[in-house]
């Protein structure tokens, strides 16, 4: 590894040991400091963002990913207030998870501890460099963050500043470093530094989110990809399940909660479809179909990728299945197990499609638009995690924690005949 990626590691490293037993009050002091600060520094922060901004133009690209990249005064006052608003969060570090005095006298809890380092890799929007920042911070944890090239300006700026305002607190300025180097050397360096960092989150598209997964041997928190379903029963209310399945699809197509693939119950078809069509179609969506749906409206013909892809974008596909099993067949084979969603009337069938369905989150008669953090009432998350490990769902402060187990005896002794506790003198 280069020495000065090492520097920033071990920099990281050591502020970590210093955050983790830090009060509350001391993180949100912090947190409170580096929003006055974003603030303070905003035209600091627009300048370096121009340059990144005008770099993209430059390489030709597209509107909607500038939009993405810049920021102005009233984004930084969000990201901002971003920050103020996780500072107002419970801190999960010291929480008692669970706890019990055994048979033999001894004192047992299970506490929320940091994880310790956290790496971020990360692409687009530079405002990702701050949350990931505070919500690291307020769970105890140092971060080293690895956005991406093209707002490698706004990024350096950003955390600056940042460290700049931690040199007032108690907090270790050392607990927010930004990765060096633009190029995929500096992303390899970051996945392949195990026992410097902890953990690793990607988060962006499916390629980065594979890349880091298959290349790392720093342990990974796997996020985002999301190719959600919507399945109307037989037992479906149709006017409902119509506004649904066009909510969870449209209200924000590039994100990852949004419906990707729909599928029908053979039994209400043909009432269903010409429904949904006409819907889909009022709002701007393509539909790309199997031959069953395409009986109903104009479609695109589906193709087995169509049934794999997260669109992102107004498109979506669509099946006709025979049963309930059909449909959680058809979701185990293609889904990412990220949010799968059923309408019905049915008690039994939402209940069977609950248990059957082997995703993140599962919903009942409402849309998948709804697996967040905010949503959840949990504030602010790092991402939505599609794995199975301790994190799964979205991933608000406790999921930042690992825990460690706490025993308190009075000199407590193991031996073969079973506990002893020694006599004191006096």
């Amino acid at each position: 590894m280069s020495e000065e990626f090492l520097k920033v590691a071990r920099a990281a490293r050591e502020a970590a040991a210093e955050l983790a037993p830090l009060p509350r009050a001391a993180k949100d002091r912090a947190l409170r400091a580096i929003a006055d600060a974003l603030v303070e520094h905003g035209q600091e922060i627009i300048a370096a963002n121009a340059a990144d901004v005008d770099k993209a133009r430059e390489g030709g690209t597209s509107e909607a990913m500038i939009d993405r990249l810049r920021l102005d005064e009233a984004r930084i006052e969000a990201i901002a207030q971003a920050v103020r608003d996780i500072a107002e969060l419970p801190d999960p570090v010291g929480e008692v998870v669970r706890g019990s005095t055994l048979p033999n006298g001894l004192e047992l809890r299970q506490l929320r501890v940091p994880l310790g380092v956290i790496g971020i890799i990360y692409e687009g929007r530079p405002n990702v460099t701050v949350d990931g920042a505070a919500l690291c911070l307020k769970s105890g944890n140092a971060v080293l963050l690895r956005g991406s090239s093209s707002a490698y300006s706004s990024n350096t700026a950003l955390v600056k500043i940042m460290q700049a305002a931690l040199e007032a607190t108690e907090v270790p300025s050392g607990a927010v470093q930004l990765v060096p180097g633009l190029t995929r050397d500096s992303v390899k360096e970051l996945m392949r530094a195990r026992g410097l960092v902890d953990v690793l989150i990607p988060r962006g598209g499916a390629s980065l989110i594979n890349s880091v997964v298959e290349e790392s041997t720093v342990p990974v928190i796997e996020t985002g990809v999301g190719n959600c379903h919507v399945y109307v029963d037989a037992d479906a209310d149709l006017d409902l399940a119509v506004q649904i399945l066009v909510n969870a699809k449209a209200q924000r197509p590039s994100v990852c909660n949004a419906a990707e693939t729909f599928l029908v119950h053979a039994d209400v078809a043909e009432r269903f479809l010409p429904m949904a069509l006409a819907a889909l179609s009022e709002a701007g969506v393509t539909v790309h179909g199997d031959a069953r749906v395409a009986a109903f409206g104009e479609v695109v013909p589906a193709t087995e990728d169509d049934y794999r892809t997260e669109y992102l974008s107004l498109d979506i596909a669509a099946a006709v299945v025979d049963s309930l099993e059909a449909a959680v067949a058809h979701i185990r084979q293609y889904g990412s197990g990220h949010t799968d969603a059923i309408v019905t009337r049915s008690q039994a069938a939402a209940r069977k499609f609950v248990q059957r369905v082997d995703s993140a989150a599962v919903a009942v008669n409402a849309s998948t638009r709804f697996t967040d953090g905010g949503e959840f009432g949990f504030g602010a998350e790092i991402g939505i995690s599609t794995q199975k490990l301790h994190a799964r769902g979205p991933m608000g402060l406790p999921e930042l924690t690992s825990t460690k187990w706490v025993y308190t005896g009075e000199g407590h002794l193991r031996t073969s005949k079973g506990t002893v506790i020694p006599a004191c003198d006096g």
